[in-house]
């Protein structure tokens, strides 16, 4: 038998429902927004199936974007970075796989039971909220880190096999910097969810997140802290962060495309291949961290203002968090067609690990041929080569 909410929102983040059994209604808060309640109603039955595809070809593009990127001839400070922002966009899609599954597709995404809130699930999706929150986390900071050390690069004269060994130690270094300072800094979240027990019709139970309560006066300092945490480091700060070194690495792309325009007008010929161009490069990663900001910078502004704002986290924050999912995912699947558009070394070296290999097999394609020696027939298995 299943609970629906009286009360708008999520039912595996809501307590306050409509028993089935009780008939009654416990401190019931109306939205202050019919629209935005009729999208977000609408939204949710097609979520899950939306986010299922978006999944389903984000992770090989992602898998595609780590083998590309950890070739012996593409292993360069920024793709070291860049192959573990694919690391955590492919962990953050495969943990949405069953979570959209479970919560959208095969139950609606505005009833309780005890099958879909059974204790089996309810961890699992506990387990899932503190590993997405903290894959979201590194890939921010990791896009952060793309922008200081493509803006560092740019300004620094030092070149040569030493300087770039010595970059990719430090790249290196950085990641590992931020997995263990983001775990660090989720720590507050992972202590604020909590499952309580609520009972059926049928005398079966289920689980459900408590409410949290915020502005109400009675939130545990726990959840405050948590939500002022995720929201100024893990959003706020390093979309700032973004913004600044994202600025001075388009100031700085601007003057390379003055100056290549002020050498071609006085007859100047620039001779350079062009996936040697560093300002390629530059538009690529610039194209990638602006992503990161229109994803996560929204969300950001949004858990402050449920912090401050009465009913926000109610009325406003999870009414949008679909849209918000669905956003992140987009933004974890298309870094594979950035890099194909814009970087024509990743696209030679794909060419080369994916397309040379299904050629060579179809130019060697084997056959039998036969002939007689004498009175003996001889059959002999060869291999041709089709040039087309």
């Amino acid at each position: 038998m299943d609970i629906i909410c009286e009360r708008f929102s999520k039912p595996y983040f809501e307590t306050r429902c409509r028993n089935a059994t009780m008939n009654s209604t416990v401190n019931v808060t109306p939205y202050k927004s019919e629209n935005l309640e009729y999208f977000s109603i609408t939204y949710s039955n097609w979520h899950g199936y939306i986010s299922l595809i978006t999944c389903a070809i984000g992770i090989p593009l992602n898998i595609i974007n780590i083998i590309v990127l950890t070739r012996k001839n593409m292993q360069t400070p920024i793709n070291c970075i860049l192959t573990w922002l694919a690391v955590a966009d492919t962990a953050t899609m495969i943990s949405y796989v069953p979570f959209s599954y479970h919560f959208y597709c095969r139950f609606s995404a505005f009833t309780i039971s005890s099958e879909k809130n059974s204790w089996v699930w309810m961890h699992f999706l506990l387990i899932y909220l503190n590993f997405s929150s903290t894959a979201h986390t590194i890939a921010i900071w990791l896009a952060v880190a793309l922008a200081i050390m493509r803006h560092h690069h740019l300004h620094s004269p030092a070149k040569g096999s030493i300087t770039r060994m010595r970059r990719l130690i430090r790249a290196r270094l950085v990641v590992c910097v931020v997995v263990c300072t983001s775990v660090i800094l989720l720590i507050p979240n992972y202590l604020s969810h909590n499952l309580e027990e609520v009972r059926f019709r049928d005398n079966t139970t289920g689980y459900v997140f408590e409410d949290w309560e915020i502005n109400s006066g009675h939130a545990k300092p726990i959840r405050l802290v948590s939500l002022i945490v995720y929201g100024s480091l893990a959003k706020i700060l390093p979309c700032a962060l973004i913004i600044i070194f994202g600025s001075l690495l388009l100031r700085t792309l601007n003057k390379t495309m003055q100056n290549r325009r002020h050498l071609s007008e006085n007859g100047v010929t620039i001779s350079a291949r062009r996936h040697a161009d560093p300002s390629r490069t530059t538009s690529m990663l610039l194209v990638v961290i602006v992503l990161f900001l229109i994803t996560e910078l929204p969300q950001g502004i949004l858990i402050m203002c449920c912090i401050f704002l009465q009913n926000f986290f109610e009325n406003i924050y999870i009414p949008l968090g679909d849209v918000m999912d669905m956003l992140a995912l987009l933004n974890n699947s298309i870094n594979f067609v950035l890099y194909c558009t814009m970087s024509q070394e990743f696209r030679s070296t794909f060419i080369a690990l994916f397309c040379s290999f299904s050629c060579t097999h179809e130019r060697r394609k084997p056959y039998i041929s036969s002939h007689y020696n004498g009175d003996h027939l001889l059959v002999t298995l060869n291999s041709v080569e089709h040039t087309g």
